[in-house]
């Protein structure tokens, strides 16, 4: 008998055992040998943490070890007076079929266990945007302490939306170039809403003013394009931009007559692209 080892990743080590016992057909623990290759961690915030991972492998009874003992002195004391000839080919391939039958009916067993499994059920809790936006203060907190920077975190609800901010000097670090570590921030902030509540509200961050900067940039440089645009006429096709970047920039084309705007292209790489009728140009003219 071939005894497999195999390596159960779960949630604790209790668990991954657990699984393991069920996945090799055994009830007893006491018959499995286990190594834990690694403990669970639980992470900040129950985020970014690593689950136990256990190799696991079926060992031999005692009893049945002295028995293969004894049957192999028997043989040795009977090969003076008996020689075994060589297996046949028809017994091999007998054997062979029958191997392949048995992991076709094992499939099919696994087959039938998964599709009774019940469906996974959400135990998330359904919390208020209040306390959505408490989780997300305190793993905002937690980030900015874990960097060593001083800087202060509010979280507060605006027309349903949470409205996240980070403050201080030092918190600079946490924007990158073009706003793409804070980007990556708010979506962790997302994710950890999204693990400890159903139906998470809708985050707006900005961390040392950057948002707001960054707003009335786009703002003044979609202005000198509309305005080059309405001299020339044609189109602009802009750089890729965020969802964010992108509505600041449709924004201000809906406030000038005759500027149409629209977004192409596949994320990340999408962009908007401006447009000026010349029909709405001959008018004026």
């Amino acid at each position: 008998m071939s005894y497999v080892e195999i390596e159960v990743r779960a949630k604790s080590v209790d668990l991954a055992i657990e699984a393991a016992m069920q996945e090799l057909g055994v009830q007893d623990r006491s018959q499995l040998a286990v190594e834990v290759v690694q403990e669970p961690e639980k992470g900040f915030l129950g985020f970014g943490g690593q689950d136990a991972v256990v190799r696991v492998k079926r060992q031999r009874s005692r009893r049945r070890r002295n028995d293969r003992k004894k049957t192999g002195q028997g043989q040795r004391q009977e090969s003076g007076a008996k020689q075994r000839g060589p297996r046949s080919a028809k017994n091999g391939e007998t054997n062979q079929r029958g191997q392949r039958s048995q992991s076709r009916d094992k499939g099919r067993e696994m087959s039938r266990q998964e599709e009774t499994r019940e469906p996974k059920v959400d135990d998330r809790p359904e919390m208020t945007i209040e306390e959505q936006a408490r989780i997300a203060g305190e793993f905002l907190e937690g980030l900015v302490a874990a960097f060593g920077l001083e800087g202060t975190v509010s979280a507060k609800v605006e027309d349903d939306v949470i409205v996240a901010d980070v403050n201080g000097e030092q918190t600079e670090a946490l924007v990158g170039v073009r706003g793409s570590v804070r980007a990556a921030i708010h979506e962790l902030t997302r994710t950890v809403m999204q693990r400890y509540a159903q139906d998470t509200a809708r985050l707006r961050l900005d961390i040392a003013g950057y948002a707001e900067r960054r707003r009335q940039a786009l703002t003044i440089y979609a202005e000198r394009l509309i305005d080059q645009l309405v001299d020339e006429g044609g189109e602009v096709m802009l750089e890729p931009m965020s969802p964010a970047d992108r509505k600041v920039i449709h924004d201000v084309a809906a406030t000038r007559d005759g500027v149409s705007s629209y977004s192409e292209g596949e994320a990340p790489r999408r962009y908007v692209v401006l447009t000026y009728t010349t029909s709405v140009a001959a008018e004026e003219e």
